[in-house]
């Protein structure tokens, strides 16, 4: 599919017939574009759109890159994010003749947000440049919005760890294991989303270096310094992560050596016991005991006592 936005009122609106508004269109965004759409608009602008393959290639000469006089600029994006479960998949940035051509497979929430934006308000997108680092803002807005949910999440979860009344038992751990391994991949995901957004606006600053608009210059180093910040959020959270997941292990190896001591002192305690009763449950003829009258309560007594005398022992010294 292809949305063409074109300009009016110093805001942009989707053409109707997005093929035949390519000459006025300042922003084109192919949706999972079919083989008939890239090539209708790889004939129109002269340029090789890449395809999901190049897309998802890790170097860095495939993400970002200049060609036909054209710049090519590709970053991991997130979509769903409103859980934990985030779709990742890369989107693909082309400036050509002061025009935005973007390429994705997927729904990121700022590709619906920021459209509705400038059809209402004014931001000022009369070049492709100035459009695409207001969507950077917008994309770097919405992760900002998810670091933070995920901050107030991993928070409720430490509370719900150390909390001083917490009784929770062996079994509730494995329910926290998985929200902080969720929790994880989420950070870790965001982490790598703003790593190649930051890597997007550095290059996207060399490509504007020698350009005569100061403001969008500085715009694009502001982005950058808070991109910047807010991947340093991600290590901090990230390390928070971490920690609570030691500490949830720790918590239960301490509940499970809780559990084992108890079995172990109790095998200590009805030990002696035991072996009383053995001794005088063997039929042996010449046992003198067998012929005391008061040979079993004796046996009983002694029974007690060597039960409750470890019992006392492991309780003075505090092993109990």
């Amino acid at each position: 599919m292809i949305r063409a936005f074109v300009p009016y009122d110093g805001r942009l609106r989707v053409a109707e017939d997005p093929l035949e508004s390519l000459d006025s269109a300042l922003w084109v965004d192919l949706i999972e574009p079919t083989d008939a759409e890239e090539a209708a608009l790889e004939s129109h602008f002269g340029i090789d759109i890449p395809t999901r393959e190049e897309m998802r290639a890790i170097e860095i000469s495939s993400r970002l890159y200049h060609e036909n006089e054209a710049t090519f600029m590709t970053a991991t994006l997130p979509a769903r994010t409103d859980t934990d479960d985030l779709l990742m998949w890369p989107v693909t940035f082309v400036l050509v003749q002061d025009k935005l051509i973007t390429v994705r497979y997927h729904e990121p929430r700022a590709f619906k947000t920021f459209p509705q934006r400038v059809e209402q308000v004014s931001l000022g997108c009369t070049r492709g440049d100035i459009i695409l680092v207001a969507l950077i803002e917008a994309l770097v807005d919405r992760v900002a919005d998810v670091l933070e949910r995920a901050q107030r999440d991993v928070d409720g979860i430490s509370h719900d760890i150390f909390a001083p009344d917490s009784t929770r038992a062996t079994g509730d751990y494995q329910g926290v294991l998985r929200q902080i391994g969720r929790k994880g991949d989420l950070v870790s995901n965001l982490r790598d989303s703003l790593v190649s957004l930051l890597r997007v606006t550095g290059f996207l600053g060399q490509t504007v270096a020698e350009s005569e608009d100061r403001e969008l210059r500085g715009r694009i180093k502001t982005t950058g310094h808070d991109i910047q910040a807010l991947t340093d959020q991600t290590a901090f959270l990230s390390q928070k992560v971490t920690f609570l997941l030691d500490a949830t292990l720790g918590l239960v190896n301490i509940e499970q050596s809780n559990i084992i001591k108890i079995f172990t002192i109790a095998a200590g305690v009805f030990l002696p016991p035991t072996l009383i009763a053995s001794i005088y449950g063997m039929n042996f003829v010449h046992m003198p005991e067998l012929r005391w009258q008061y040979g079993y309560p004796l046996a009983v007594i002694a029974m007690v006592l060597s039960a409750v005398l470890p019992y006392w022992y492991f309780k003075r010294r505090g092993w109990l």
